[in-house]
């Protein structure tokens, strides 16, 4: 019997599969090493666009957003515009299975957090804070580009899940949320289908979808990978502008098998199988 699959975005999902590698070979589900993998990520100081060490809005707060979604059942929880909490995928989680809602923001995910056990936190790094220090003084104030950790893993049971984390766009307007804790746009898991996960830019990401389209394609018979080059040929065949920008999306199938693909070159995505991490970087090629 297999011990179970994990994929996530980015040079970053490395560590982050390792653990929920981890999670799997002990016996976890899907969404037990969904959430390890990216805690993992989010804890780590060193990672500026996810988690404590995350950039901050332009007032020079941390606002993060998660999501995770269950294959097997399709429940969903979500938060966005969090702030005080380092992992917020651990409350993504925690309003899957204890809130009669599925999607909490703002001041009002903060006080479901805090009413179930989580902590207020310090979630500005004094490098964090340095770097909004030099772009408030910066006369060219764009906001600064960052890397979403999407996480997909499939059980030793066959059951899928995805999840999905975020400190957003660095320096953004306060309480903008991009495609991340958005289900069917910066994740989709559904066991009949697949899952898949998306990162790079929110505000072109979300107009398309781009998780759904992925799993409704390995729905339709196409490989991961395949399925991915189809959703990131339809952006930008319908928006050629994109290309400008990052986005990319990975993919998991109910067989295990993993993929992903990306807009433009510079896409990378990491795999645990077998006991072993590997790492892949994508070549986009023209049609």
């Amino acid at each position: 019997m297999h011990r179970g699959v994990a994929v996530a975005t980015w040079k970053f999902g490395q560590a982050a599969v390792a653990a929920s590698g981890a999670a799997l070979s002990d016996g976890g589900s899907a969404m037990d090493a969904v959430e390890a993998g990216i805690r993992v990520a989010e804890l780590d100081a060193s990672e500026h666009s996810v988690g404590y060490g995350g950039l901050p809005n332009e007032d020079g707060v941390v606002q993060m957003d998660a999501a995770v979604m269950d294959g097997a059942t399709l429940d969903v929880g979500a938060v966005a515009s969090l702030e005080g909490v380092r992992a917020p995928i651990s409350v993504a989680r925690r309003v899957m299975t204890d809130s009669r809602h599925v999607f909490l923001v703002g001041e009002g995910a903060g006080r479901f957090a805090r009413k179930h056990g989580f902590g207020v936190e310090e979630t500005l790094t004094d490098e964090a804070r340095r770097k909004w220090q030099e772009w408030r003084g910066s006369p060219n104030r764009n906001g600064d580009g960052h890397d979403t950790i999407g996480l997909l893993s499939l059980d030793a049971d066959g059951n899928l899940a995805a999840g999905c984390s975020t400190s957003g766009v660095g320096f953004k307007e306060v309480g903008r949320v991009g495609d991340s804790p958005l289900i069917g746009s910066g994740l989709y898991a559904d066991n009949e289908g697949g899952a898949a996960a998306a990162t790079g830019l929110g505000e072109e990401i979300l107009k398309f979808c781009m998780s759904f389209q992925v799993v409704e394609f390995m729905r339709a018979g196409l490989p991961p990978t395949e399925a991915c080059r189809a959703a990131a040929s339809r952006m930008l065949a319908r928006r050629p502008e994109t290309a400008e920008h990052m986005a990319a999306v990975v993919a998991l199938d109910p067989q295990g098998r993993a993929g992903g693909y990306a807009t433009r070159d510079g896409f990378s995505y990491a795999v645990w199988r077998d006991g072993e991490a590997t790492y892949t970087e994508v070549t986009v090629v023209r049609a």
